[in-house]
């Protein structure tokens, strides 16, 4: 049937569901609920459950048969209004991305220029199909699965964080013979694929758990108060722009569980167990926090961390990955060491200072070798030996480290970080001319 706006912006939206986009893939991206599997991500000792994210959201979605009253307040000052119906008219580029218990995300363009993720109920997904096996009424199925995204959607928009996904709009729209079905419009991200990331620099994994810190942080001291990751795991996770953000909300919970003694804060994972203290208030002290980081630790930390960094700098780094690992540190050490790492690789304080004698090298400005590559492991090139350095001095000592580097070139690009990238090459037997780079030849006897 037509798609009709029932809230948003404009008319004539784009159809969610199956009508538009086309009938459900079985691929799965990991939106299954906590209850699924909750030993994986850390769970309390049963009776003491997790309430979810209450809000307004159980308001919103009660509102005069699902009518859909908007749960999504007003814009900040200074930004851009949210989309709606109007624009996503006219998407193109539409690309199924996958689905899981609940959702089905779609990558499209708006105005053939701005990439965006679209996230709606899943008809074909595990919860409508078992809810509908059971009830048999597909719309009320659907408004039980919607709430999950109606309660992301909120607070996508109420947690404002450089590392949490982007909200840019929503839709309300007939489809599948159900009114109002509900079609949210995020930022587009990159999956977080681990084995990639372990053939990556390690400037820029540490990059990804720098990011994951400082969203853990933020969420440790939200203004909804300390928010948990239930469902955590990396599927959860994409990349913007070397970024690490947080996508999925639906399973987060602002609910510290309660406790009459220690024994009540029991958190169980698969390879440790961690029981915290029970405060006068009744409360489990920091459960939601400790979740999260050992989650981190035990998902990326572990992984990422410590790989092919820096040896200076691995003291500090295995240092922190323990800490976490054994809930020694909260969240705000935790971020405090992590910042200090960057603290010291950004400013070359890392370095180690040695008496060992350089091999001297020929400065030849404006000047670039094309061939003559090798290969070196990790490199930000995939057909030569592309590196950071902070400095001229630390291009030379890894050129003296490898037998083959004969000659280096400092190009114009930098990193994250501000580090200029480097080529290590074999030999100079081809220079050309390049404005933008500086060529270095290893002078021999």
């Amino acid at each position: 049937m037509p798609g009709r706006c029932r809230g948003g912006r404009g008319h004539s939206p784009v159809r969610s569901g199956t009508t538009r986009f086309g009938g459900t893939q079985p691929v799965s991206v990991g939106h299954s609920p906590v209850r699924s599997d909750t030993a994986r991500f850390g769970r309390t000792r049963p009776g003491r459950s997790h309430s979810p994210v209450r809000l307004d959201t159980a308001r919103s979605v009660r509102t005069a048969r699902f009518g859909w009253h908007s749960p999504v307040g007003p814009t900040q000052p200074g930004s851009p209004p949210l989309l709606g119906c109007r624009d996503i008219r006219d998407v193109s580029g539409v690309q199924y991305l996958g689905s899981g218990y609940t959702k089905a995300v779609y990558k499209a363009v708006l105005n053939r220029t701005l990439a965006v993720a679209l996230k709606a109920v899943d008809f074909g997904g595990h919860d409508i199909a078992h809810c509908v096996r059971q009830f048999s009424a597909l719309g009320d199925c659907y408004r039980l699965a919607a709430y999950k995204i109606v309660k992301e959607m909120i607070l996508l928009q109420r947690l404002r964080h450089a590392n949490v996904l982007q909200l840019y709009g929503y839709c309300y729209q007939d489809s599948n013979d159900i009114p109002d079905t509900l079609t949210t419009i995020t930022e587009l991200g990159s999956p977080l694929e681990m084995i990639q990331l372990l053939q990556t620099s390690w400037e820029d994994r540490f990059r990804i758990c720098l990011s994951l810190v400082r969203l853990l942080h933020y969420l440790a001291h939200s203004p909804l108060g300390s928010v948990t990751l239930l469902d955590f795991r990396p599927r959860q996770f994409v990349i913007v722009d070397g970024e690490l953000k947080v996508t999925d909300l639906d399973d987060a919970s602002i609910e510290e569980s309660s406790c009459t003694s220690n024994s009540d804060c029991f958190m169980e994972f698969p390879a440790r167990n961690f029981t915290l203290p029970c405060s006068v208030e009744g409360r489990c002290q920091s459960m939601n926090e400790k979740r999260n980081l050992y989650n981190a630790y035990r998902f990326f930390f572990t992984y990422l961390l410590p790989h092919s960094a820096p040896s200076s700098l691995r003291p500090l780094l295995d240092k922190i990955v323990n800490a976490t690992g054994e809930l020694h540190w909260g969240i705000d050490e935790t971020a405090a060491q992590l910042e200090r790492v960057l603290d010291l690789y950004k400013s070359g304080a890392y370095l180690q200072n040695t008496t060992r004698i350089s091999s001297t090298y020929r400065r030849v400005p404006e000047a670039f070798i094309p061939d003559e590559n090798y290969r070196c492991w990790p490199s930000y090139h995939h057909k030569g030996c592309l590196l950071s350095v902070f400095d001229v001095n630390e291009a030379i000592e890894i050129c003296d480290s490898y037998s083959q580097c004969k000659a280096f070139v400092l190009t114009n690009q930098t990193t994250w970080t501000g580090r200029q990238l480097v080529f290590f090459k074999t030999a100079s037997n081809h220079i050309v001319p390049d404005p933008g780079k500086i060529t270095y030849v290893k002078v021999t006897d």
